[in-house]
């Protein structure tokens, strides 16, 4: 589609240095994908000292990496960002155990102390403790972002991303730690969302749907096509990034269904609903995560997404 437009210029901010967790995006640029759907797309990085999400409500980028709990907590601020799609289905937040010490998720609440950053505590900690009374604040120890507090503890439980803090600790200590992915005990919302500020989408909604879509077939073309195109842009941007991460990153991915899952298998990655959203505030009123009475169907919109885009795709 769209051969002879001239191509619409367009920067999407991601939430962290360039990793497998972004191919999709890096895909599409590199396999001419945006390109195909008449735009042309700069991926800037995220990371410590690039904060994107302040870039998006300034205007100077018009795509952002987001998620479900900032969006729903930019209604109540009244920063007017919607949300057009939720490329992860499933949240890639987990929790660490040395290997066989627990048996099931709620054993977990007797481990010797919890590894958490400090936002955990106000937010998935806080529906632990709801859905879960066992688990207790006072076993808190703060993540210092390396694993060396949990190694020297084998009663520890520590937090981490699915593709990243198993994979250096096989490395580093020889062991693949128990993995607990929260979503698949019922935390639930999305992640890795497309987001961008509402007035600017009803000014440029084809260039939005056309983002969308682009992004969605780059997914799906990372997964299943040919991604070494789209893997050479991501270590071009991050040189510190290695094939064998890309590689163990993606197996997870695919693996947990983190894109792939519950409403996108049959309606395509991206895939969001009212009621999926309507239950993760639901859920986060009851743990004391939001107040009652924001209108969180002001967070996101449904119209481009969810229609089977991509799903012959998949191998």
């Amino acid at each position: 589609m769209g051969g002879a437009m001239a191509q619409d210029k367009v920067t999407f901010g991601t939430n962290w240095l360039a990793q497998a967790e972004h191919g999709g995006y890096y895909q599409a640029v590199a396999d001419g994908t945006y390109a195909k759907y008449g735009l042309d797309v700069t991926i800037a990085q995220g990371g410590p000292q690039a904060p994107m999400r302040p870039q998006l409500v300034a205007g100077q980028i018009q795509f952002y990496m987001g998620g479900t709990t900032t969006a729903i907590n930019s209604v109540k601020e009244g920063i007017p960002t919607v949300t057009l799609a939720a490329i992860f289905q499933k949240d890639p937040q987990i929790l660490i155990s040395h290997p066989g010490k627990y048996k099931t998720f709620p054993e977990l609440a007797g481990a010797s102390k919890y590894i958490l950053a400090a936002d955990a505590l106000s937010s998935y900690f806080l529906w632990m403790k709801a859905t879960w009374p066992e688990f207790v604040e006072e076993k808190y120890e703060p993540y210092q972002f390396n694993p060396a507090s949990f190694l020297a503890d084998e009663g520890a439980i520590q937090q981490g991303y699915l593709t990243s803090e198993p994979y250096s600790i096989e490395k580093e200590a020889g062991f693949a730690p128990d993995v607990w992915l929260l979503a698949d005990q019922g935390y639930a919302p999305y992640s890795t969302t497309i987001e961008t500020m509402k007035p600017w989408f009803d000014a440029n909604k084809d260039v939005a749907k056309r983002f969308v879509e682009a992004s969605i077939i780059g997914w799906y073309n990372y997964l299943y096509g040919d991604n070494a195109a789209g893997n050479a842009l991501i270590k071009a941007d991050n040189p510190e990034m290695t094939d064998e991460q890309i590689a163990y990153s993606i197996a997870k991915m695919k693996e947990y269904g983190i894109l792939i899952s519950g409403d996108a298998e049959t309606k395509g990655i991206g895939c969001m609903t009212d009621a999926r959203w309507k239950a993760y505030y639901d859920e986060g009123v009851k743990v004391g995560l939001y107040e009652a009475g924001i209108d969180y169907t002001q967070a996101f919109t449904t119209e481009l997404v969810c229609q089977g885009l991509g799903v012959d795709l998949v191998k």
